[in-house]
């Protein structure tokens, strides 16, 4: 029985010690093959699995180095080093004593000289720089077949008797390079299964327990390409999306500095059950749009979201260039949904006046579509930011629901079901972060008190396309001392 003064971190290791793993995770263990891949629907056990191999291979070849690793590092903080710090290591082990916190935390150092590093491929430099035995991807969908390829380049340590990649990740399009590379036989595939983990399957009688029938019921409750890929852990791809010319990797892009110079605006789609969504969006000097910033998050009051948009412009220096802090006067627009209570609300706690978005949803589809398109120069018309959003909400994380822009886009997907309008009109359902891609993209293009792009290329006569309220607004006013200003990178 645990004492009164455990910690939560203490009564999950509790819960979830001695680590056992069957199925799947018992396979991963065995395995010595240079490449695995542990596929299958959420919930299944994966990281927990290749963290345990983790840790394991680390107490038993002294010296041997590790890396933990996803896209990004931030997005490691709350994800696998949490599984690492509050389930894999036992309490009081001394890696745990130093590092400093998990945000910060550069690696796990063992007694016996083992260590456990931890990156991101947006920061590759000193990742890349050293020499490992074993890799652990998690998310790895979110990677390029060039970052994977780099990875296994660095495995040449040679403390361990074999050298391992290690990746986990959901399905997602048959086509994808990481299910092409496993049906070619280069990386080896490994199944996983809700029945193989303990927490949710009794492995004596082979029934659910009480949290498997709570969490199988969640994702039970989900539908189309999601169910088939978190529910059932197939590999496939959705019939009739909207967007079919997203691609993340064309269209999602690691973090950059946003220039003060460029214009920017907001877009906001009110919600409350569902999640309420705010976008912030920069132009760059040819046209493109960028989201930078995000808020998705369901069940708060307006103003307690005006409050979160105040405090995540003062604080979280996603907008900023590094010499200046961004504040909702740096704002060009407010773009928002027809809801009046809602603007009315959110203009009082802001203190910004908002302007009605252009709904027309045909007409907006077709605009956003136009700028996924890749142009000439190669490049598409709009891009989104990595790590882009403040806060994930755990109530839609917990129910599998996307909790964020970035994962609506394979859901959205036209309605079959109404004859009448067939082919023309999208599913309502998980949609609220494309409603707000589809208002910055009618704002940017000229609707809803925004400038007017001319011609065929975006990057032509960016002056003549802007109102002169976001011309004055944006340019800030920064004089030299010829007494000229500079905006986005011109002499007038």
């Amino acid at each position: 029985m645990p004492s009164s003064t455990a910690t939560a971190a203490d009564l999950n290791r509790s819960e979830c010690r001695p680590y056992r793993p069957y199925g799947a995770a018992l396979k991963l263990m065995r395995c010595r093959d240079p490449e695995i891949l542990l596929s299958g629907p959420a919930g299944t056990g994966k990281s927990r699995a290749a963290l345990e191999k983790l840790h394991l291979a680390a107490q038993n070849y002294p010296g041997m180095r590790a890396l933990i690793i996803r896209k990004t590092r931030e997005s490691l903080t709350e994800t696998a080093l949490v599984t690492f710090e509050s389930h894999v290591v036992e309490a009081g082990h001394l890696i745990l004593d130093s590092g400093g916190q998990r945000k910060m935390r550069q690696a796990y150092q063992y007694p016996n000289g083992s260590a456990i590093v931890v990156g991101g491929m947006d920061k590759p430099t000193k990742i890349m720089s050293t020499e490992y035995d074993m890799i652990y991807v998690q998310e790895a969908i979110e990677l390029t077949e060039n970052d994977w390829e780099s990875l296994t380049t660095r495995l040449r340590n040679g403390k361990m008797t074999y050298q391992q990649l290690i990746a986990d990740t959901n399905p997602d399009s048959p086509q994808h390079w990481l299910k092409r590379r496993c049906d070619a036989g280069r990386t080896t595939l490994i199944e996983c299964r809700h029945e193989d983990n303990p927490v949710l399957f009794d492995q004596t009688t082979g029934k659910l327990t009480p949290r498997g029938e709570r969490y199988l019921s969640l994702l039970d409750a989900l539908t189309g390409p999601r169910k088939d890929r978190l529910r059932h852990g197939r590999w496939v791809q959705a019939e009739g999306v909207v967007y079919a010319n997203y691609d993340a990797a064309i269209h999602l892009i690691d973090r950059r500095t946003i220039p003060r110079s460029w214009p920017r605006f907001m877009t906001v789609d009110f919600g409350y059950t569902n999640p309420f969504v705010a976008q912030w969006w920069a132009l760059d000097g040819d046209g493109r749009l960028y989201r930078y910033r995000e808020i998705y998050r369901t069940k708060q009051l307006v103003e307690d979201h005006a409050a979160d948009i105040l405090e995540a412009m003062a604080t979280d220096g996603r907008g900023d260039d590094g010499n200046w802090r961004e504040t909702i006067d740096d704002v060009d627009a407010i773009i928002c949904d027809h809801d009046a209570e809602g603007r009315a609300t959110l203009e009082r706690h802001l203190g910004r006046s908002t302007t009605a978005a252009i709904k027309d949803v045909r007409e907006g589809i077709q605009a956003v579509s136009a700028r996924l398109q890749v142009a000439g120069d190669g490049k598409p018309r709009i891009f989104f930011l990595r790590d882009s959003l403040v806060y994930r909400d755990p109530a839609l994380s917990d129910s599998k629901k996307p909790c964020c822009t970035d994962e609506e886009w394979d859901g959205y997907v036209w309605d079959k079901e109404k004859s009448r309008n067939q082919g023309e009109e999208p599913v309502k359902i998980n949609d609220h972060g494309v409603d707000g891609v589809r208002y910055a993209v009618k704002h940017a293009d000229g609707g809803a008190g925004a400038w007017e792009i001319s011609g065929s290329d975006p990057s032509d006569n960016i002056l003549n396309r802007m109102p002169q309220t976001v011309f004055d607004a944006s340019r800030r006013e920064r004089q030299d001392e010829g007494g000229g200003v500079d905006y986005l990178g011109m002499r007038f």
